[in-house]
C-alpha cells in the first residue's frame, strides 16, 4: 500500500499495531482517534519545536526509519511488496542489535547465527 493518507492510516494501523500498546506520535490529526484504541496516547507537537516530552516522542521510529530509508536506497535500492516484512526484519534485527545497545560485531554474529540455528536456509515462494 502506497497510500498513507488519513483515509487508509488508520486500516493500517488497526491491522498492523497491538491495541495494548502505548502509541506515540506528533500532532497530526490522522492519529486522534486511533489513540483511543490503544492502552495509551500521546503526542508531541513538532511545529512547536516540541520533540520530547517525557516518555513521549517520535525519535525511534525516526530513527529506524531513517536507517531502513538510508539502506533501501544505497544498498538494496529496489524491495517489492512481495519481500518487504524480510527487508523490515533485517532491519529490525540489525537496530536491536547495535552498538548504541552495547551489542558489538561479535555479538551481532552470535546472534544472528543462534537464530538461524534448527532453520533449513532455504528462498522458497510464498503463495
Amino acid at each position: 500500500m502506497k497510500d498513507f493518507s488519513s483515509l487508509t492510516l488508520p486500516v493500517i494501523i488497526r491491522h498492523h499495531a497491538d491495541a495494548k500498546s502505548h502509541l506515540r506520535t506528533d500532532e497530526s490529526r490522522a492519529y486522534t482517534d486511533q489513540g483511543k484504541r490503544f492502552a495509551s496516547h500521546e503526542t508531541v507537537t513538532h511545529s512547536l519545536d516540541e520533540f520530547v516530552r517525557g516518555t513521549a516522542h517520535t525519535n525511534t521510529v525516526e530513527g529506524f526509519f531513517s536507517i531502513f530509508k538510508r539502506g533501501m536506497k544505497g544498498v538494496y535500492q529496489h524491495c517489492g511488496d512481495r519481500h518487504l516484512k524480510r527487508y523490515l526484519a533485517e532491519f529490525d534485527f540489525r537496530y536491536s542489535n547495535r552498538i548504541a545497545l552495547g551489542v558489538d560485531d561479535v555479538m551481532r554474529a552470535e546472534r544472528a547465527i543462534k537464530g538461524a540455528e534448527g532453520k533449513r536456509l532455504t528462498y522458497r515462494t510464498t503463495h
